[in-house]
């Protein structure tokens, strides 16, 4: 029996003109072009933005999106030809390891994977288990993927301009997205020749059994929009959805709290992040470190006590020093937390919710203190161990839900570090699939959930001790509001703290966005 696929049919082409009569006859869309054939005029740029540290901080998934049920007498009929299956996600196409072709569909393939619930972090690994990539194939998709995260309400409107539905099965959507972001970057020049998007596309298109039937649409499709870019871009952009690369709800989140500074914290989120190193000062100065990076031909600049950003980014295998323990990445805002808590040698010090370790291990690098370092997650508390290991540090390390007490020995802290978790609207920059996997409903879960370990934290905390409460999130749902309902119900007397950092970028800084708020408990 013949597996019968239902065609995605094109939109006609935009007429000059708006017409006010009546509608005439429907125009037929563009015909395939035939794919062009050839290699790539040049190959994608590794991804170089490092996997360690506070910069590379995974996410926790937000629930799936729930389908509302409809019964079944309310379901429309399927047509009889149609025949639903299951995607191949894990299809490993035979393409060339190095071929632009097989990059487009793996980032293609994990932006499929983030549209239905699941982290970009974890999408990219599945992708990279199931193609056997290459270190150069790896850095391809990823780079693209992240392209296309950062535009992807851009590239979603466009294709509903020139398609009549969503295309199916998500992966070919998917596919059609990653392109786009190619020919139509956000920033700079696009890395590619068109031709060669266009070709590599097909390519990869005809190489999947899930739509290799679509792979004349493929090019129909991106033909069309390099005719009519500037019309079609133009259209778009009229949408705040295409205009913002974010969720309707979020740009009014943004909106109503930061009624002056909304646009500009938008579109620092769609900015590629630098790369941001904390200097370990036991092993070395800053100024020394910034010597030993030039002696080594890498540009950088100091934008914090012990932070330095490079000019481009590398893989931390090129970073001097890196593997000795002398620097580790972490941004610089999030570097003000060790030095806020007023550390002394010998006190007891919990750092709650600690994965993957960039804080402990600054807080450990400026004072010789007992270290208990808790998190939730088994998996990720290992990477609080490796990267303790990597400085030569070591820690307390605990599986615990830091809501719950049962972990706790009755011991009091003197000092606590509360990063609770949050929606990581202030880091989204760094993390650009945050946006399309969060719900508004995520907010108030997630600041009842931290709501809850606040107060379990502060029964921990000695008399005079200090709590420094941490998020990552620009809602003042989850900061501000936060930190004055916790206040007032436990009396706490609140210190000097920087508050809400909104992202930033300049000569003298650059941080993403987060806030602070610290507590001494009363005697």
């Amino acid at each position: 029996m013949t597996d019968k696929r239902p065609t995605l049919s094109l939109k006609p082409a935009a007429k000059p003109a708006r017409s006010t009569h009546a509608k005439g006859a429907a125009r037929p869309g563009p015909k395939p072009g035939q794919a062009q054939s050839g290699k790539p005029g040049a190959k994608p740029a590794q991804d170089q933005r490092a996997q360690a540290g506070e910069q590379n901080r995974d996410q926790r998934n937000p629930p799936p999106r729930r389908e509302v049920y409809r019964p079944e007498a309310e379901r429309p009929l399927r047509a009889s030809h149609e025949v639903k299956v299951a995607p191949q996600r894990d299809y490993r196409p035979d393409l060339k390891a190095d071929s632009l072709a097989l990059a487009l569909l793996g980032a293609a393939n994990a932006v499929a994977r983030v549209r239905g619930g699941t982290a970009l972090p974890q999408a990219l690994s599945s992708v990279f288990a199931a193609y056997d990539v290459t270190p150069q194939g790896r850095g391809a998709i990823q780079d693209i993927a992240y392209r296309t995260m950062r535009q992807l309400g851009r590239s979603e409107t466009l294709l509903g301009l020139m398609t009549s539905k969503a295309p199916e099965p998500p992966m070919l959507g998917g596919l059609l997205c990653t392109a786009l972001a190619l020919l139509d970057p956000l920033e700079g020049a696009a890395p590619y020749e068109a031709f060669t998007v266009v070709d590599q596309a097909v390519h990869a298109a005809s190489s999947h059994p899930d739509f290799a039937h679509a792979k004349a649409m493929v090019n129909a499709v991106l033909r069309r929009f390099l005719r009519e870019k500037d019309s079609l871009v133009a259209e778009a952009l009229r949408q705040p959805l295409a205009r913002w690369n974010y969720p309707q709800w979020w740009i009014d989140t943004t909106r109503a709290a930061y009624p002056e500074q909304w646009e500009q914290i938008l579109a620092a989120g769609n900015v590629h992040p630098p790369l941001t190193l904390r200097v370990n000062t036991r092993k070395g100065s800053v100024e020394a470190y910034l010597q030993v990076l030039q002696e080594a031909g890498i540009e950088a600049a100091q934008v914090g006590p012990s932070a330095v950003r490079l000019a481009q980014p590398v893989n931390v295998s090129q970073i001097p020093g890196f593997h000795e323990g002398r620097v580790s990445v972490q941004d610089a805002g999030a570097q003000l937390a060790a030095p806020l808590l007023g550390l002394e040698d010998g006190m007891r010090v919990l750092d709650a919710c600690a994965a993957p370790g960039g804080k402990s291990g600054h807080i450990l690098e400026m004072a010789d203190v007992q270290l208990t370092s808790v998190d939730a997650d088994a998996l990720r508390l290992a990477r609080v161990r490796d990267n303790l290991g990597r400085l030569g540090l070591e820690a307390k390390l605990v599986v615990a839900e830091a809501q719950q007490p049962e972990w706790w020995d009755g011991q009091g802290f003197d000092r606590i570090l509360a990063d609770v978790p949050c929606t990581a609207s202030g880091i989204v920059r760094r993390h650009p699939d945050i946006r399309w996997l969060r719900r508004k409903s995520d907010t108030l879960q997630l600041a009842t959930l931290s709501s809850k370990i606040l107060d379990n934290l502060w029964q921990m905390l000695l008399p005079n001790g200090k709590l420094l409460f941490v998020t990552c999130s620009l809602w003042p749902q989850e900061s501000e509001a936060q930190a004055a309902a916790f206040a007032a119900r436990h009396n706490a007397i609140r210190l000097d703290a920087p508050g809400q950092l909104l992202p930033a970028s300049g000569a003298g800084q650059d941080h993403d966005g987060l806030f602070y708020a610290l507590f001494q408990k009363p005697a």
